[in-house]
């Protein structure tokens, strides 16, 4: 080893704490000398070390690119990824740890070599975005038997949800639709380099590969689990319309501050196909996920960034969201065209009943009829409030199943006391529908400030 490769080595240690560096620097050791006999001098990691390892946490095609990435780092260049197709002899000890240095520790600069070499087939300077997809279907493949092995599933039962591989395919493409390939369709390094750092699931994959897999414990930043506690589910019950990858698209857009335990509110499986039951789960629980399926397969739903109530005006605000599931993963954001966010009302006769959200009434970006089974998804080009696109395999759809999850705080309780078991409640409050026609015709609410507060109960 020349003075030039070690300084080039010592530099990429340099990233870690002093009591991490034993540890990146007995992973070598461990692949080898785990293999049959010491890792004496001399020693390299062989694709069938690497197998015997790996073997149970990632799909073989998975651990392939991942020794074909090893065997192109050469220690005395700033990257992985310059040279082609594995040697006979193996991969060497500084090899792994500037392999190991640039996929925990590197930027998207550093990461995107490797990328590129895992991508690849061969040596050439780009890659299409059907070769990134399928990097990316081994890699996600890869997470998901790493959380099933390691038993990091939160709660979660696979065997009673979704088909992982489908889902597989439906998050890598869509991490790969955030690609932008220059205009002769290629990938080359800049071009990854920029999807990466924009993707930031790109690095979080990659670095539980690498971690998960080849059994490095560092210290310095625990990785985020990428499921979110799931509790009181009724599993042998259920079939959930949910799968693992769904899950981890999903977790990552919800607001930083919902990290409370997902909850099977509502599921036409197990509670029937009634509005008024939909209606308690959502009202009762806090943030919620509603998800639906229609009869043609299209899977979607909606965010709701707070607690549902019964009313005839919108209400919500600009942290909802609308999504698909099937046949694409995507998520729709506010645009900021309107305040449509959220709609639920029921049993009035001038108002429409049902659950809306987004667009206007007639026109809602997602609708579920009040007498359930029926909904729409109406965008021409797309929907005001979310800017989606029509969700539903027709415009007019009819329910297949339903499943509501809370996955924020419950709600505080109500701040109005009780009397005699009920609540003080104004003729407006009795009857929203008149509340709503009197500010739909510029009535000014003249009770709204004139209440007189409510008298503690006596104990």
């Amino acid at each position: 080893m020349g003075n030039t490769e070690s300084l080039v080595v010592q530099k990429r240690m340099a990233r870690f704490r002093p009591e991490e560096r034993p540890v990146v620097e007995g992973v070598f050791d461990r692949l080898v000398g785990g293999a049959g006999g010491p890792a004496g001098a001399g020693k390299t990691l062989t694709l069938e070390m690497l197998q015997s390892s790996m073997g149970s946490l990632a799909p073989d095609s998975m651990i392939r690119r991942l020794y074909r990435c090893l065997c192109g780092v050469d220690p005395g260049l700033a990257s992985p990824g310059k040279t082609s197709p594995p040697a006979a002899s193996g991969v060497g000890r500084e090899q792994v740890v500037m392999f190991l240095a640039d996929a925990l520790r590197g930027t998207a600069e550093e990461r995107a070599p490797i990328v590129m070499a895992m991508s690849r087939r061969g040596a050439e300077a780009a890659v299409t975005r059907e070769q990134v997809a399928e990097f990316l279907q081994d890699l996600i493949s890869a997470v998901v038997q790493i959380l099933v092995h390691r038993g990091r599933l939160q709660g979660w039962k696979p065997e009673r949800m979704g088909a992982a591989s489908l889902g597989v395919e439906l998050l890598a493409e869509q991490m790969c639709s955030e690609l932008k390939p220059a205009e002769e369709g290629g990938c080359d390094v800049s071009c990854l380099e920029d999807w990466i750092f924009r993707v930031s699931q790109v690095s979080l994959y990659l670095e539980m590969l690498v971690a998960e897999g080849l059994n490095v414990s560092l210290s310095g930043r625990p990785a985020p689990p990428l499921l979110p506690l799931c509790r009181d589910t009724p599993w042998k019950d259920l079939k959930c319309l949910l799968d693992l990858p769904t899950i981890m698209f999903l977790t990552p857009q919800l607001p930083d501050s919902y990290s409370a335990p997902w909850r099977l509110v509502f599921s036409t499986q197990l509670h029937g196909e009634s509005f008024t039951r939909m209606v308690s789960g959502l009202t009762q629980h806090g943030p919620t996920l509603l998800l639906v399926r229609d009869s043609k397969g299209h899977a979607f739903g909606g965010f709701a960034s707070h607690r549902w109530e019964v009313k005839p005006q919108f209400q919500g605000d600009s942290r909802c969201f609308l999504f698909t599931v099937h046949p694409r993963l995507r998520v729709y954001t506010a645009t900021g065209y309107n305040q449509h966010f959220m709609y639920l009302n029921q049993n009035q006769q001038t108002m429409p009943n049902g659950l809306g959200m987004g667009g206007q009434h007639g026109y809602f970006g997602l609708w579920l009829e009040r007498d359930f089974g029926r909904g729409h998804s109406r965008a021409r080009p797309t929907c005001t409030t979310y800017g989606s696109p029509q969700l539903s395999g027709e415009e007019d759809f009819t329910v297949d199943s339903v499943e509501v999850w809370a996955v924020g705080k419950p709600p505080e309780p109500e701040e109005d006391e009780e009397v005699d078991g009920k609540k003080k409640k104004s003729i407006l409050d009795v009857d929203p529908e008149l509340q709503a026609m009197m500010e739909m015709s510029g009535k000014t609410l003249h009770s709204q400030g004139l209440r007189e507060p409510e008298e503690e109960e006596e104990h």
